[in-house]
C-alpha cells in the first residue's frame, strides 16, 4: 500500500524569534514511518520539525505551520491507500504575526489566537479521501469518550488514544501505551512498550484492517 504519515509538532509563529508549539518529538510517526517500510509499504512522510533522521526511503516532505501541513497533505493525500495523522498540530496560532520581535516593555502580554486548519477533518469532507483514515488522540481524562467522539467527528476507521497525563508515556519518551477506538464502540488495549514495538504493531493491525486495492481518493 501506498501510506500518508504525518509527524511531528508544527510551530506557529509569534513574531521572527518567538513561536507556540508542542512536546511532540516526533518519535511516533517516525517510528510508523519505519514499520511502515518495513512491511513494504510506499511512505509519504510529512515531518513538523525534528530532530530525528528520516527513515532511509521515505517520501519526505518538511513543513513548520500547521497551514503548510494542511496544505502537503492535501497534495500528497492523492494516491495513498491509507493515511495517519500522528501528527501534533497546534489548535490555534496568533491571530497577527508581529513583523518585529515584540519588546519586553509591558508588564503583561495578550495574545489574540485563532483556530488552525483542520486537517484530520478535512480529509473526508474537503480532501475527499476514501482510504483508511487513522487519526491520534493525546488526552489527560476521559481518554476513551473523547477519543470516541473524535474517531465519528472525523469520519476515521481507528482512532490511536493515549493518555498523556502519565509519567514517561508519550511525549518526549520512548514508550507509549494506547487504546485504539474502532467503529461500533470497540476498542482494544494496546499495552506499555517501546515506541518502535508499538509502530510495528500498528502497522500489522492498519494493514489487516485497510483493504490494499487501488487508491480511494477521489
Amino acid at each position: 500500500m501506498r501510506l500518508l504519515i504525518t509527524a511531528g509538532p508544527t510551530r506557529e509563529p509569534i513574531d521572527p524569534v518567538r513561536f507556540l508549539s508542542n512536546r511532540s518529538s516526533g518519535k511516533m510517526g517516525y517510528a510508523l514511518a519505519e514499520a511502515a517500510l518495513e512491511a513494504g509499504h510506499a511512505v509519504v512522510l510529512i515531518s513538523g520539525p525534528v530532530s530525528l533522521p528520516p527513515p532511509a526511503g521515505v517520501t519526505l516532505v518538511r513543513v513548520e505551520t500547521a497551514r503548510q501541513m494542511f496544505e502537503a497533505v492535501e497534495t500528497h493525500l492523492s494516491g495513498c491507500d491509507a493515511a495517519i495523522f500522528s501528527a501534533a498540530v497546534a489548535d490555534y496560532r496568533p491571530a497577527q504575526v508581529a513583523a518585529e520581535k515584540i519588546k519586553k516593555n509591558t508588564d503583561t502580554l495578550t495574545l489574540e489566537l485563532e483556530r488552525t486548519e483542520d486537517i484530520l477533518g478535512s480529509a473526508r469532507s474537503k480532501f475527499g479521501f476514501r482510504g483508511f483514515l487513522v487519526g491520534f488522540a493525546a488526552e489527560t481524562q476521559n481518554l476513551v469518550e473523547h477519543a470516541q467522539d473524535k474517531l465519528e467527528r472525523k469520519q476515521c476507521d481507528m482512532i490511536v488514544a493515549n493518555d498523556v497525563s502519565q509519567a514517561g508515556i508519550g511525549f518526549d519518551s520512548a514508550e507509549n501505551e494506547v487504546t485504539l477506538c474502532l467503529p461500533g464502540g470497540r476498542k482494544i488495549l494496546v499495552p506499555r512498550q517501546s515506541k518502535t514495538a508499538l509502530a510495528r504493531e500498528l502497522i500489522a493491525r492498519i494493514t489487516q484492517l485497510a483493504t490494499p486495492t487501488a487508491p480511494k481518493s477521489k
